[in-house]
């Protein structure tokens, strides 16, 4: 067991981890700690596994983590005898069962990333045969299967090319280059030797050098410690910090919550509770022990070569063909009690699914209900913490509201205060002025009064008499009010505890008496609700068992009634082309030739001797455009040879006369010109 812990604890603290444990912290982490760092080394072999199992459910955590593990082939200690113990132990984080876990996992690290890779590709989606009969399905998931194989063909392919390894050319000059860097230290090396060797007592030196290189180093791995250590103290303050504010919300809710709505939420939570464990835990437990014994049995059994599979894949494609033939025999027997209990059957396949799906979108909408309170919470604590007031909710907020405007009323109304005090402020600013001014001229006529006298200084030393005085008084009266009020506080006190006292007294004898009642009452409220549970139950299976059938029903008049409908339209249809033949029918065989004339049959006759006529023309005309095709095509081009002639005649005109100098007379062919 020591050499497997210390065999973990290496792995850990390399790349990629870098967890910085030792054989003792590792030992001593709590259960969720150890299972965030399996959640950890099962993210380095897929990445899909990289959350926090904080933000999970234990259950869901222990299912993903099982699942991953049965994909990478891994076996439990104990054998499959112990799948039970061993699936508890993963959900608690034993470490006997976690320990061995890692032990596997970091050994095969590399192996197990290639397993994950190609089973995110190879393992094969399970389709019921039922949904396989559709020839769309059916069609899809054959494409899906050629792609799965062209997939393994290209793998094999790409390890193929990367077995083959580099070329011998860039190995060679990795070689040369690493040469060169080996000749060059080893030269440095030389150089800085004879210069240490030079100085006295350098062996002494290079030892002291030495001693200090580790000593800062280990001076910077205790820096690093502790450093982590308060960041992890600190994290474990603002948890702590956290937890308690979240400890004292819940408090408070669950002081504001009504006893009804308590139960109510109870309820519920019994009900989906024993539904998870009565009927689909159950069911999917089932499931997965009959995939494990499946693969238990497909694992025992011997490796398979390619004749044995082809004779599994005749077996299989012979035994799907004889289904088919089976399958289409029922159909064709079309029993109508067979065809009501397969819709029975079919009806009652769709309710559990239809349940099964609203029981996973009331767990998903739990657990998204889970990460919102707990993202409120904690954003609520951030804004306590930035010295923000909490949050209000529902009554409160209204009350708050209607608080607002009140303060928002009276706010205005001293707003208008201030703006009359502004006012006043400045009428007595501007008297104190005049009156400063007034008592600067009388105190500079006192002081030039005593000056004269004799006696400079005598109003000032009598101000300063009068204000200590003054002050000595106000402290006097304010130590006697501190004494008055202390002692009336005290006596207000006292008088309030006692009315407390007498006013909760008889309260707290009804209350007495109200727990008895509610003891008394609590299992017969228990009893009458299980009848009620049951009766309503027992009505809501009936109803539905009726509902089912007034649908059935509905089905079967709206299809009735669209047949009916059919049925008419088809006869109506039949009856005017019955009518319209026997009329057709009457005008040929009259005697009257002006009549027989206007029948369909005649008007297709002459319209087909028409036809005939001119497709004999149009033949004609045809055979005379042939026949004279390559005379008119020699022709053509006589015509366009003579046309070319021509522009090349006018093209020599134009240039011969563009360059006749000025009277010169040009001679052509029975004309002469003077070009001016």
């Amino acid at each position: 067991m020591s050499e497997q812990l210390k065999l973990i604890v290496e792995q850990l603290n390399r790349e990629p981890f870098k967890k910085n444990f030792n054989l003792i912290t590792f030992d001593s982490l709590e259960p969720m700690q150890l299972l965030q760092t399996l959640n950890d080394v099962l993210a380095e072999i897929d990445p899909k596994q990289a959350i926090d199992i904080r933000e999970e459910m234990p259950e869901q955590t222990a299912k993903r983590m099982f699942t991953l593990l049965g994909m990478l082939k891994y076996k439990p200690p104990g054998g499959m005898s112990e799948v039970s113990s061993f699936r508890q132990g993963l959900v608690i984080g034993s470490k006997p069962v976690v320990h061995p876990i890692l032990h596997w996992l970091l050994q095969r690290i590399p192996e197990l990333k290639k397993r994950a890779y190609l089973a995110r590709f190879l393992v094969k989606l399970e389709i019921p045969a039922e949904f396989l009969q559709d020839d769309i399905i059916a069609e899809t998931f054959h494409q899906y299967e050629e792609l799965v194989g062209g997939f393994k063909t290209i793998h094999k392919e790409c390890e193929q090319m990367k077995s083959s390894g580099f070329s011998t050319s860039e190995i060679r000059r990795d070689i040369v280059a690493m040469e060169e860097e080996k000749d060059q230290l080893i030269k440095r090396v030389e150089r800085l030797k004879k210069r240490v060797e030079a100085v006295s007592n350098h062996q002494r030196m290079l030892e002291l050098a030495r001693q200090l290189r580790v000593e800062k180093e280990r001076e910077e791995s205790l820096a690093h410690q502790k450093q982590e250590q308060k960041n992890q103290l600190f994290q474990a303050e603002q948890r702590l910090q956290r937890c308690q504010i979240q400890l004292r919300d819940l408090q408070q809710a669950a002081a504001d919550e009504k006893p009804e709505s308590l139960m109510k939420r109870l309820e519920e939570d019994i009900k989906f509770n024993s539904y998870m464990v009565s009927e689909k835990l159950p069911r999917e437990l089932e499931n997965t022990r009959k995939v494990v014994q499946y693969l238990q049995k497909v694992a025992s059994e011997p490796a398979l070569g390619q004749a044995e599979l082809r004779e599994l894949e005749d077996k299989i494609r012979e035994i799907n063909t004889e289904i088919n033939h089976l399958i289409e025999k029922r159909m064709m027997r079309n029993d109508p009690m067979d065809d009501k209990l397969s819709l029975f059957r079919q009806q009652a396949a769709i309710i559990v699914r239809k349940k099964e799906t609203k029981l996973e979108e009331l767990q998903e909408a739990r657990e998204e209900l889970a990460a919102v309170e707990r993202e409120l919470n904690m954003k609520s604590s951030q804004a306590r913490e930035r010295g923000g007031a909490e949050l209000i909710r529902g009554d409160e907020f209204k009350r708050y509201v209607a608080k607002m405007r009140g303060k928002s009323s009276t706010y205005k109304k001293k707003r208008q205060e201030i703006a009359e005090l502004k006012v006043e402020y400045g009428v007595l600013q501007r008297t104190q002025e005049i009156l400063r001014e007034r008592h600067t001229a009388g105190q500079q006529q006192l002081e030039s009064l005593e000056a004269q006298r004799g006696i400079s200084g005598y109003s000032d030393t009598q101000e300063e008499l009068e204000r200590v005085s003054a002050i000595k008084s106000e402290l006097d009266e304010m130590k006697g009010r501190t004494l008055d009020d202390m002692s009336e506080m005290v006596k207000k006190l006292n008088s309030v505890i006692a009315e407390k006292k007498s006013a909760l007294s008889p309260l707290i004898k009804d209350l007495r008496a109200l727990r008895q009642e509610h003891a008394e009452l609590a299992p017969e409220f228990e009893q009458k609700k299980a009848q009620y549970d049951t009766c309503a139950a027992g009505l809501e299976s009936n109803r539905s068992k009726l509902e089912q059938e007034v649908r059935v029903l509905r089905e079967e008049t709206a299809q009735e009634e669209s047949r009916y409908h059919h049925i008419n339209c088809m006869r109506e249809i039949t009856e005017s082309q019955i009518e319209r033949a026997a009329d057709q029918s009457k005008i040929y065989q009259s005697m009257d030739l002006q009549v027989r004339r206007t029948a369909l049959r005649e008007k297709y006759i002459a319209n087909t001797a028409e036809q005939e006529s001119l497709g004999k023309v149009l033949r004609q005309q045809v055979k005379q455009v042939r026949e004279n095709q390559e005379p008119n095509m020699r022709q053509m081009k006589m015509w366009k040879d003579l046309e070319t002639l021509l522009e090349c005649k006018k093209q020599c005109y134009l240039k011969a006369q563009s360059q006749a100098p000025i009277g010169h007379v040009i001679q052509d062919v029975g004309k002469d010109m003077l070009v001016l």
